[in-house]
């Protein structure tokens, strides 16, 4: 894969700030593999910076920070193994990580677009700002995966079942709902954005004093008020009763949430239910994005991610082949085995260097 880092990914200094931009508008600034490193690179080096004081992450144009990892490469180096997707999630692993514990504030801009690894790259930001034009989801389970990059751990810990909610069915969420869910922390007009940052760099006060004189109150959004209809339809244990619950729900929303499960990866609904739930009673991000990685590398190996990426981005056709077909035909022990450890040799480290 050759090295575009330096143009799909702008890295500077500006002032105080270590500026990192995404830098592929065309593709909604999808993160590629180089551009993991790039950021990682940058991110150790301004740690020891004493010059820089902060970091700010944006997207070039305005339709969006991030949609999400450049999953057509992966798909694409299918007849290579999963060494290639391996060693992308392992260090697109990392650097969600070592954001989540950065010692300096990190400031992402959440505006427009920002899903899968772009909320890996901003939902663990010590500053999550979203703008009245930003979409936040996890949508994983139409291309035969899971929210991967942390999402089962932020997932895990939104308000009462709204995290199985946004998992499962991967609801846009706009500015308010973001805020409610616990992805992003406070809004910022986008009109805004631009004398922000410029304060962010040059100015010499807090940032929280910056951020304090810019916050606006976002539009209300749909899921505080849709809060006890959520709670009430996905509190069970498994995606067949969730169903059952919306069906014998009357109203248009359990309707349209009902059938919104219809071109999902019946493997990938099981699995990411089971995943956020077992993240509630994890300590850490890093234990959740350990088992994040056994999913993901086992659903490339299975076969079940390449399916959906070439019925959704490859072929278009929207007619994937699940494998299994059924949720009743997908059983516990199916499960069981996805989210079990790999080999001690294969497990994720995030204590290792990354080095793409």
């Amino acid at each position: 894969m050759p090295d575009n880092a330096v143009t799909d990914v702008l890295i500077r200094r500006e002032g105080r700030a270590g500026r990192i931009t995404m830098n592929r508008p065309a593709a909604l600034n999808a993160l590629t593999y180089p551009m993991v490193g790039a950021i990682w690179r940058a991110l150790l080096e301004w740690q020891a910076d004493e010059a820089v004081a902060l970091v700010i992450l944006d997207g070039a144009g305005e339709r969006g920070l991030c949609a999400g990892g450049d999953v057509r490469s992966l798909y694409e180096s299918r007849s290579e193994g999963s060494q290639l997707a391996r060693r992308f999630w392992a260090e697109e692993y990392r650097l969600n990580a070592l954001i989540s514990r950065y010692p300096k504030p990190f400031l992402a801009l959440q505006d427009g677009i920002v899903m899968g690894g772009g909320i890996g790259l901003s939902g663990h930001a010590s500053h999550r700002l979203v703008t009245e034009r930003s979409q936040l989801a996890m949508p994983e389970t139409t291309i035969g995966l899971i929210p991967d990059v942390g999402g089962t751990w932020l997932l895990s810990r939104a308000p009462g079942e709204t995290g199985i909610y946004l998992g499962l069915i991967g609801a846009r969420m706009g500015a308010a709902d973001a805020i409610y869910a616990g992805f992003s922390d406070a809004m910022v007009p986008a009109a805004s954005l631009s004398a922000l940052v410029a304060e962010l760099s040059h100015s010499a006060r807090p940032v929280d004093a910056i951020l304090d004189g810019m916050k606006a109150e976002p539009s209300p959004g749909e899921l505080a008020r849709l809060r006890s209809r959520i709670d009430a339809a996905f509190r069970f244990d498994t995606v067949e009763a969730i169903q059952a619950a919306l069906a014998a729900m009357p109203g248009d929303w359990a309707k349209t949430t009902l059938l919104s499960f219809a071109p999902r990866s019946p493997l990938s609904l099981k699995a990411t239910l089971a995943a956020i739930r077992h993240a509630r009673g994890l300590g850490s991000l890093e234990a959740a994005l350990a088992v994040e990685y056994r999913l993901t590398v086992r659903l490339f190996e299975h076969g079940e991610f390449l399916e959906g990426v070439r019925a959704l981005l490859v072929d278009k056709d929207r007619k994937p082949r699940w494998n299994p077909s059924r949720l009743e035909d997908v059983t516990p022990a199916m499960i069981a085995r996805l989210m079990a450890p790999l080999p001690p040799e294969e497990e994720l480290d995030l204590r290792a260097p990354a080095t793409p």
